[in-house]
């Protein structure tokens, strides 16, 4: 019993119904039910973003900048990338699609939705009071199981290279089939495997360059062996070299001009400004010379060369290309196997570039410049015709994801069959799995394998078919043990996928899964959400 005066009301010690807050000033906190509601609602509304663009048959967004810029795409990533979000959690699934965009290339839209069914599952496992480690515990028993399923389905063709070739085009024709260049996939298909299988096994895509050039249409481009660069050459300078040494530059041409800005020169006659106009055009005539003794037929410098050195190398019969951007010099120095150099004191210590021919051409109403026979046999070019520059930009993010996804599989070969093919069996393993689980964890398992199916769902949603239909018929085909059945969007069937050739890298899938599920875990897991005091704005008049 409490003395007088140290008791509230009910009974309380004075101050002890008050929840004490330890935050700064305008920190705010979202605690239990209320940061969970916050996690999740966020979450979906990013999924469900990108949600429409699933699929060979998914819609395009309009991304508008606040400075007017435009894009017109499906890819998830671009999407997910150019919008801002204050929400925590659905910065989360942000974070994913980029980490599947950087690792594989390609499926940033498929592990957004995923991980998006996977917490709207959970959520109603967390209506019914199941606790958050409950379901995550379940999760990560179904995923492991529909990874071993994945794994056991991967096919491997990588001994056999025309099978591997059939199957890198098969999983570009997939790839591309849901972006704008679907109308000429089999165009872009062989481009890009030609392009990727030029390179041996790498995955450095340095070597393969894309440029745009308005006009025309997507089935006027083409892959040139070799390396193009986007300038023109000087004037009287020769059109074409054969047997070109190379010296790739990163030098000021002008650096021993002497500079006047603010200051005064004071001279008795006019023969002393001839004598300086004199002396700076020794020293670039000096620096001329220093980089012909390099035996150079071919230089590239990175900044300006200005008339005089140009005439100097012109004379000499070099070919000289100047203000040659930052990337394209850093690439043909890659690709010529030669080197970036900024003094020239010391030529035997240069490492010069080699191609067998570079000349002057024409694409549509532009020159570049064109380097045939690299030294490094790996390079090549893509030329990109279109109508619009959105219509090209577009085109180059596509065959980028296309290109990725191909030199991941160049080294990791297993492939495992597309359209709702491989969701259907990992959700068949899973539910096989739910029985042999005890207890609650058993509820986020069979939730798990209703996820993985709904992905193809929304396949045939964006498509414009009864996706429940097309689902239960998926499912009975899987569990009368047709493993290769999967959807058919052209027909709105169910078909043979591998017949059909949709065919898609295990890396992606195995990628896509692990990503999802652990940041559907992340999210559930949330109880408490802390939000620091916005910064205070300083005041423009503080006298005032």
């Amino acid at each position: 019993m409490f003395g007088g005066g140290g008791g509230g009301a009910g009974g309380m010690p004075f101050g002890m119904d008050v929840v004490p807050s330890v935050l700064q000033q305008g920190a705010s906190e979202d605690r239990g039910e209320t940061a969970r509601m916050s996690a999740f609602v966020g979450a979906l509304a990013v999924s469900d973003l990108v949600r429409t663009t699933l699929g060979p048959k998914g819609m395009d967004k309009i991304l508008q900048s606040t400075s007017g810029d435009v894009q017109v795409t499906n890819d998830g990533a671009t999407i997910l990338k150019s919008i801002h979000i204050d929400n925590a959690a659905a910065k989360v699934l942000v974070d994913i699609s980029k980490t599947q965009d950087d690792e594989v290339g390609d499926g940033t839209t498929s592990v957004c939705c995923l991980a998006g069914e996977l917490l709207r599952e959970a959520e109603k496992l967390l209506d019914l009071k199941i606790h958050p480690q409950t379901v995550v515990s379940g999760y990560r028993l179904a995923a492991t199981a529909a990874a071993k399923a994945l794994e056991d389905a991967a096919v491997d063709h990588g001994g056999d290279a025309a099978a591997f070739r059939l199957d890198l085009l098969n999983i570009a024709r997939t790839t591309l089939s849901s972006k704008v260049l679907s109308q000429a996939k089999e165009l872009f298909a062989n481009i890009s495997v030609d392009a990727v299988l030029r390179l041996k096994g790498s995955t450095n895509l340095d070597h393969i360059q894309i440029i745009k050039k308005a006009g025309g249409s997507l089935a006027d481009s083409w892959l040139e062996p070799g390396f193009i660069l986007e300038k023109k050459l000087g004037v009287g300078q020769p059109k074409r070299i054969e047997n070109a040494n190379i010296l790739v530059a990163n030098t000021a041409m002008d650096t021993d001009k002497v500079k006047i800005y603010a200051s005064r020169v004071r001279v008795d006659s006019l023969t002393r400004v001839a004598a300086i106009e004199q002396a700076e055009a020794d020293k670039m005539s000096a620096k001329v010379k220093k980089i012909l003794d390099h035996g150079c037929n071919v230089f590239i410098n990175r900044q300006l060369i200005y008339n005089r050195p140009e005439q100097a190398f012109t004379a000499a019969g070099v070919m000289a290309i100047e203000h040659a951007d930052f990337d394209g010099v850093e690439r043909l120095a890659l690709v010529t196997g030669g080197e970036i150099v900024s003094t020239f004191d010391n030529p035997g210590a240069v490492t010069l570039g080699h191609c067998d021919v570079v000349s002057e051409d024409m694409i549509g109403e532009d020159a570049v410049i064109r380097f045939s026979g690299c030294k490094s046999g790996a390079a090549c070019t893509i030329v990109l015709r279109g109508a619009t520059g959105q219509l090209l930009d577009e085109a180059e993010r596509s065959l980028h994801d296309a290109l990725c996804v191909l030199s991941q599989t160049a080294v990791d070969t297993r492939t495992v069959l597309g359209g709702g093919a491989a969701e259907a069996l990992m959700a068949r393993a899973v539910d096989e799995l739910a029985p042999t689980v005890a207890g609650k964890a058993s509820l986020a398992v069979e939730s798990f394998a209703r996820a993985l199916r709904s992905l193809p769902a929304i396949i045939a949603d964006n498509a414009g078919y009864d996706s429940a239909e097309l689902v239960a018929q998926l499912r009975a085909a899987h569990a009368g043990g047709n493993a290769e059945a999967g959807l058919d969007m052209n027909q709105g069937t169910i078909g043979n996928v591998r017949e059909l050739g949709i065919t898609e890298s295990f890396k992606l899938k195995r990628q896509m899964l692990s990503s999802a599920v652990e940041a559907a875990e992340m999210i559930i897991r949330v109880d408490d959400i802390i939000k620091a005091a916005p910064r205070a704005r300083d005041d423009p008049h503080p006298h005032m």
